[in-house]
């Protein structure tokens, strides 16, 4: 038995119409790996607010290493040893590794003594950093090292981690999983938060399961397969149908020798991309974050212009066309930043359901907006993908990561597409509701249409993709039937570790 380092008891909190934890109770031992699971909704975040003193428990009670804890803000949670690596990175990129790190201390010592630490800890723990590199310059994988370092140099007694792997090829996995079993055998105590239940039957000594903002389970996750966690989690999860095999219709889409330039100063430019996607067909590309897939949603949207000719939809080129008359004839695409770029944060969702809408499903006649068919698209949306709302009047970002993702992805799905672009469809999204817009995909796919997913979900891609390519700096691989590769191929590709030339597609 290890002895109890973090202990939450009855813990509650409550906002307008949400319980979002209820009585939760449950304890983290001292160098014990303890994966905190749950769908989206089920309350993972805000029981890690309080525990990172983000936000204060309406009732119930922390200890500490026996003492009472009750942080009231995070400076307070690390200087009582806990430390949080988030989902999403907080590093600029205009600044270098040492000056990244310093910001995140309460009393940094001089940059010349931070480097020299920070070369010795990355080095201790497997993650080496050169700390005069400028953060623009780093792979997903080495900022993520970034936020580890900054929390390790201040020698934490529990490391919180949010969704860790998720920008990650399956060898920095590894690394990072080696790092976290060292810190598990120093004594370091961890609560891993992740969708990806094979990640935690694989790491994880035992495992707490939120359903509807209550603790429904804990359990050791070694002894449990991913599909009893996830019916844990979710309830009963249905197994989508075996895909009949069936000819691949026109090609729909072709993008041929297409250089882009990246108008952002770290991001990637695209090198002679080409490919083809046809009716019925269902293309992956994978790629570790920053390695041109922004770029090439952007492209493909029609957010960033197209030289002529390189990019047609049904043979005919639309490289001069914007995203609205792309959407009219046929290409739509949702891309991976949910609010801001996919949705419009302030907006209602019936106001979102319009911007992308507008035009193929006529929501507007001679300048004026038919708000009664706009707000019954969104309703619609709301039903099909059981997005979990009051009503279609609520704000884009009053919902949870996993809800507006099935909005967004429902509101393109609901468009009739001829060909639909997505990037990271299912990306922080739980084990149900990623079934359910996968299964809507491989639904659009059969009707007829051409679906690109750009994922770096490896299992996502492995389980939709009829064909599949890698980005890595801005290259695509050569397009290869899907069926047949492993992971690590697929991880060894997304690395680099592949043919450079421009990608033309296996005949058949």
């Amino acid at each position: 038995m290890r002895k109890p380092l973090l202990r939450l008891e009855g813990l509650t909190k409550a906002y307008p119409g949400v319980l979002a934890n209820d009585d939760v109770s449950f304890q983290i031992g001292e160098g014990q790996i303890h994966a905190l699971l749950g769908e989206n909704g089920a309350g993972k975040s805000t029981l890690v607010k309080m525990i990172y003193g983000l936000v204060k428990p309406d009732k119930g009670r922390m200890t500490l290493r026996d003492r009472p804890y009750a942080p009231a803000q995070p400076s307070e949670a690390r200087q009582n040893g806990v430390a949080m690596v988030f989902q999403h990175f907080s590093l600029f990129d205009a600044l270098d590794v040492a000056e990244n790190v310093a910001l995140g201390m309460e009393n940094p010592p001089p940059l010349r003594d931070l480097a020299k630490r920070i070369r010795d800890v990355s080095a201790d723990y497997g993650l080496p950093l050169d700390p005069n590199r400028l953060v623009g310059d780093l792979s997903a994988g080495e900022r993520q090292r970034v936020e580890i370092v900054r929390c390790l140099l201040q020698d934490p007694k529990l490391l919180i981690m949010d969704e860790p792997t998720s920008v990650l090829t399956p060898q920095e996995v590894e690394i990072l999983f080696r790092t976290l079993r060292q810190l598990s055998a120093e004594g370091t105590a961890i609560l891993y938060i992740s969708h990806k239940l094979e990640e935690i039957r694989a790491l994880c000594d035992e495992a707490t399961i939120l359903r509807g903002g209550r603790k429904v389970a804990t359990c050791d996750p070694r002894e449990k397969s991913a599909r009893e966690l996830a019916e844990l989690m979710v309830g009963q999860i249905l197994t989508p149908p075996e895909r009949a095999a069936k000819p691949r219709g026109d090609v729909l889409l072709s993008v041929e020798n297409l250089s882009l330039k990246s108008n952002n100063p770290f991001g990637t430019s695209l090198k002679d991309i080409t490919f083809q996607l046809h009716g019925g067909e269902v293309l992956g590309i994978a790629g570790v974050a920053g390695n041109g897939q922004d770029e090439l949603l952007l492209m493909l949207s029609g957010e960033i212009p197209s030289p002529a000719g390189q990019v047609r939809l049904k043979g005919q080129p639309i490289g001069q066309f914007g995203p609205n008359a792309r959407r009219l004839r046929g290409l739509v695409t949702a891309p991976e930043e949910r609010l801001g770029h996919a949705a419009a944060p302030d907006m209602s969702l019936t106001a979102n359901a319009l911007l992308s809408g507008a035009a193929r499903k006529g929501l507007v006649k001679k300048g004026f907006i038919d708000w009664k068919k706009t707000d019954s698209f969104a309703r619609e949306i709301i039903a099909r993908f059981d997005v979990r709302t009051p009503g279609s009047h609520v704000l884009a970002r009053a919902l949870s990561g996993g809800n507006l993702q099935k909005f967004v992805i429902g509101r393109e799905i609901e468009l009739k597409p001829d060909v639909i672009v997505v990037n990271q469809p299912t990306w922080g999204v739980d084990a149900s509701a990623a079934s359910f817009i996968r299964q809507a995909l491989l639904d659009l796919a059969s009707a007829g249409a051409g679906v690109l997913v750009i994922s770096q979900d490896l299992d996502e891609l492995l389980e939709v993709a009829d064909s599949f390519a890698a980005l890595n700096e801005g290259r695509l691989t050569r397009v290869r039937p899907a069926k047949g590769l492993t992971v690590e191929e697929i991880g060894l590709m997304m690395g680099g570790a592949h043919d450079m030339h421009p990608a033309h597609e296996d005949a058949e």
